[in-house]
């Protein structure tokens, strides 16, 4: 059955050439141009990658600072030690984790967008796996999210740091931002997200290694990026 398409996206679908591949200023540009909704968008970034995400030695994982955040503020909860407790509060997290906690987890309870712990605490998180692995927010010393320096870690989570993964399908997707943070803050944001996946080129990787890009509001019609105009706004070669 054909999914029905709302008014408003119509019209967003008549602005946006679909056979073009825009410049990274051309998509920002009119993307904030585009009929609106009823709140902020979310402003999305989808890269095709020339890697097999079935090799290990073909994954790419990490986090990047966005110079302009992400527009959201996000709950931080913290399973730390005794000692930490107090620095994990003052550097902005929102529930301090325990062993209760992590039963609620369990049961299915979200109510948070990212989680650091203090080495110490992975005999609590540990079974937490299945549930956090699969929604991008299980702990890791990769992505700097297991340390013992939980202060710099949540502070770097509130300012905007997101993390980035391949997925099943050789995609990473992640924010870039919200619709008001207008054409130029999306457009450096961008060169940040952009240069950040280029330098994680694994080793491995042969041929062409990134296929495709795309930026699009959480509820509007995409646009398909030139890579030339990619690779020049990031000033990557």
């Amino acid at each position: 059955m054909a999914r029905q398409r709302s008014k408003r996206y119509k019209e967003a679908a008549k602005m946006i050439d679909k056979q073009k591949e825009y410049s990274v200023e051309e998509a920002f540009e009119l993307m904030v141009k585009l009929p609106k909704t009823k709140f902020d968008q979310s402003v999305e970034f989808h890269c095709v990658l020339g890697l097999d995400p079935r090799k290990a030695d073909q994954q790419i994982r990490g986090t990047v600072m966005l110079p302009h955040g992400t527009g959201k503020t996000k709950r931080v909860l913290a399973f730390v030690s005794a000692d930490k407790e107090q620095e994990a509060k003052a550097a902005g997290a929102d529930i301090i984790g325990t062993e209760e906690t992590a039963k609620e987890i369990m049961k299915g309870w979200l109510e948070f967008d990212a989680v650091v712990a203090t080495p110490d605490q992975m005999k609590i998180i540990g079974k937490l796996g299945r549930v956090l692995g699969p929604r991008g927010m299980m702990p890791s010393p990769k992505n700097g999210t297991v340390t013992p320096n939980v202060g710099p870690a949540i502070e770097e989570i509130k300012a905007g740091r997101v993390e980035y993964r391949l997925d099943k399908n050789a995609i990473v997707h992640t924010i870039l931002g919200k619709e008001n943070f207008g054409p130029e803050k999306l457009a450096e944001n961008f060169r940040a997200m952009y240069a950040t996946i280029v330098k994680a080129r694994p080793s491995a990787s042969k041929g062409q290694y990134i296929k495709g890009i795309s930026v699009a509001t959480s509820m509007n019609p995409g646009f398909k990026l030139d890579l030339n105009s990619c690779r020049k706004v990031a000033e990557v070669v």
